[in-house]
């Protein structure tokens, strides 16, 4: 009717600028809101966004050595040597979940290598996964930091349970062969702490006297798991090491394991990480990865955060999106995750995805 109206008097001249505005105020306004509302239970959500481009698969699960990822591949871990890139992979595979090996030039075409680990006898605290290494070079040698636990749900899935220990490796090369060191426990869970179930091994980082890690840390109340990440020191990577007190989140965060990346150009370290969110039924999933930033390893604001990835804008995933690992090519920085292709939120049946982050990296980001 509006239209048929205007027609009859064309004389009359309606300025449309108060209506689009008013509109456009209003859809962000839905916008904002909904981003604000957050999650059912109240855990907090990220309003920002990173910018990202995301390519795609990049590893399917299914066909690595001896089955070893046979039913899924996540945990993406990238490291680099020389021209050659190495992903470190959970293969879900028949016997158990273990770390795989993966190589590419372009980290876009990967020839599997297979398992780098192998269970650890009955009894023995990765006896059920050994698994999500992180690893750094120093004096020669390679050292990786791995997860390990004694306790899986049942075959054929037999997706690791608590607890997730931290436990030890070495080699002359990132291709293995890789050394269990048994006599080493860098550190442990503690009870009535916010790693009293968890103390995964994170991301590793030089510092002046020794190293830092940023590790995954979880407890369980009565409401269920709390996740956040901490950070331990040590001044020899043999030896053990000491945790803060405190982790650099409150574990009402809901996050876990990480990936650190130091943008030179405004002296900002940034820390990529899974995001656990919860759907409609009250069931939690790996729904995104977040980045924090601080420009100082030591200090980190909950506040200073952005979704990077989640299923908005995967191609593939639109349901589990998980753990992130970064690396620099060029101007852009690849972002490595896996997920699920289609709406699935379960563990199994994971791809390795691949996108794509302009550089530099800044420290604001807009809804």
């Amino acid at each position: 009717m509006k239209e048929l109206y205007l027609k009859k008097q064309p004389e009359m001249k309606i300025n449309k600028m108060p209506v689009l505005f008013f509109f456009c105020s209003f859809c962000l306004c839905i916008s904002l809101f909904a981003q604000q509302r957050g999650y059912k239970d109240g855990r907090p959500a990220a309003t920002k966004r990173m910018p990202c481009k995301d390519q795609g698969i990049v590893l399917r699960y299914g066909d690595g050595t001896d089955s070893c990822d046979v039913f899924g591949a996540r945990e993406a871990i990238v490291n680099k040597e020389g021209d050659m890139y190495y992903l470190f992979y959970d293969g879900a595979g028949k016997d158990g979940w273990k770390a795989c090996l993966a190589e590419s030039k372009d980290l876009q075409s990967w020839i599997k290598k297979g398992p780098i680990l192998e269970l650890g006898a009955p009894g023995s605290p990765d006896a059920k996964s050994a698994s999500a290494p992180w690893v750094i070079k120093a004096n020669g040698d390679w050292h990786m930091f791995y997860l390990g636990t004694p306790n899986t749900t049942p075959a054929p899935d037999r997706i690791p349970s608590f607890p997730y220990l931290t436990m030890k490796a070495s080699s002359r090369s990132l291709e293995g062969p890789w050394i269990k060191q048994y006599d080493i426990t860098p550190f442990s869970t503690r009870e009535n702490s916010f790693y009293s179930v968890t103390a995964s091994p994170g991301f590793i980082v030089p510092a002046k006297k020794g190293f830092i890690q940023f590790f995954s840390g979880a407890l369980t109340d009565s409401t269920g798991i709390k996740r956040t990440l901490g950070i331990a020191r040590t001044e020899h990577l043999n030896g053990s090491w000491m945790i803060d007190e405190k982790p650099i989140f409150p574990p009402s965060e809901q996050v876990e394991n990480s990936s650190i990346y130091y943008e030179e150009k405004n002296k900002t370290w940034f820390l990529f990480t899974n995001h656990i969110g919860i759907d409609s039924t009250g069931a939690e999933y790996t729904d995104a990865v977040w980045v924090y930033w601080s420009h100082t390893l030591d200090h980190w604001d909950a506040a200073n955060k952005a979704v990077v990835l989640d299923s908005s804008n995967c191609t593939w995933a639109k349901g589990a999106i998980g753990m992130p690992s970064v690396i620099k090519t060029g101007n852009r920085l690849a972002l490595l995750y896996d997920g699920y292709e289609g709406n699935s939120k379960g563990h199994m049946k994971r791809n390795i995805g691949l996108a794509w982050i302009a550089l530099p990296l800044r420290t604001s980001y807009e809804p």
